[in-house]
C-alpha cells in the first residue's frame, strides 16, 4: 500500500522529515497496527540520526499513532473510533462553515484550482490509484481553507485527524468508491459556483460523515486494525 510522497529536499527540520515520513507510512498502512518499530532502524533507513526520530517518534505517540513502551519499543497502535469521530466532528463543524464562507468570497482563479482538482481526481478515479486520489482529496478540503484565509486552521485541525484519516485511507483501498467522493466534491464545487451556501453546508455535512457510517463494516472485516 505504501506509496511515500516525502521529498528528500523537504523544508524544515530533520525531526519534521523523519515525523512526516512515518506519520505517511502509518496513514498509508505501509506500517500496519501493531507494526514493531525502532528508531535505530528508521534512522538508518532515512539515513539521520537517532535523536530527530526519536523526536518524531514522541511527536507521533502525542497523536496517539504510536505506542511507546520503556525497555520493550515502540509499535504503531491500533484505530481507534473514538478519535475517528472526535477528528470528524471537528472537520464536519469548521467545514460547513468554511464552505458557507467561500460560496461569497471565491474569485475565479480560485475556482479554477478546485476545478483542476476535480478534474485530476477523475484520472485518480480511472486509473485506480487511491494514494493520489487521497492526496487530491486532501488538497481540495485545504484549498477551501485557503480561500478564507484560514491555512492555520487547516493546519491546526490536521493534527488531530490522524486517525480519522487511517480510516480514510482503508476505506479507499477496502471498499473503493471513489466515485461516491467525487461526486460529492463536484456537488460542494457547483453549490461554490452557485453561491448556494445553504446547500453546500448540507452536502459538506453529509461528506464528512461518510466514512463514519462505514466503519463498523471495516472494523468487523478487519477488526485486528482497530481497538
Amino acid at each position: 500500500m505504501t506509496h511515500i510522497r516525502i521529498d528528500l529536499e523537504v523544508k524544515g527540520s530533520t525531526r519534521d522529515f523523519a515525523y512526516h515520513y512515518l506519520k505517511e507510512r502509518i496513514i498509508d498502512w505501509d506500517l500496519k497496527p501493531g507494526t514493531k518499530i525502532s528508531e535505530k532502524e528508521v534512522a538508518e533507513e532515512i539515513s539521520v540520526s537517532r535523536t530527530p526520530v526519536r523526536e518524531a517518534f514522541l511527536q507521533l505517540a502525542q497523536e496517539e499513532l504510536l505506542i511507546i513502551i520503556p525497555q520493550k519499543g515502540t509499535i504503531v497502535s491500533k484505530v481507534d473510533l473514538d478519535l475517528v469521530e472526535e477528528g470528524r466532528f471537528v472537520r464536519e463543524q469548521i467545514e460547513k462553515a468554511i464552505v458557507r464562507e467561500v460560496c461569497t468570497t471565491i474569485d475565479d482563479s480560485q475556482l479554477f484550482k478546485l476545478e483542476s482538482n476535480l478534474m485530476m481526481q477523475e484520472l485518480c478515479l480511472k486509473k485506480g490509484s487511491h494514494n493520489q486520489f487521497f492526496q487530491l482529496d486532501e488538497a481540495f478540503h485545504e484549498l477551501l481553507f485557503e480561500v478564507c484565509n484560514k491555512k492555520r486552521t487547516w493546519n491546526h485541525i490536521r493534527k488531530m485527524n490522524s486517525h480519522f484519516d487511517r480510516l480514510r485511507m482503508l476505506r479507499l483501498v477496502k471498499i473503493h468508491d471513489f466515485k461516491v467522493i467525487l461526486g460529492q466534491h463536484k456537488d460542494i464545487y457547483q453549490c461554490i459556483v452557485e453561491q448556494k451556501p445553504d446547500q453546500a453546508e448540507v452536502i459538506m455535512e453529509k461528506h464528512m460523515k461518510l466514512v463514519f457510517i462505514e466503519s463498523k463494516e471495516l472494523k468487523m472485516k478487519n477488526p485486528e486494525y482497530f481497538y
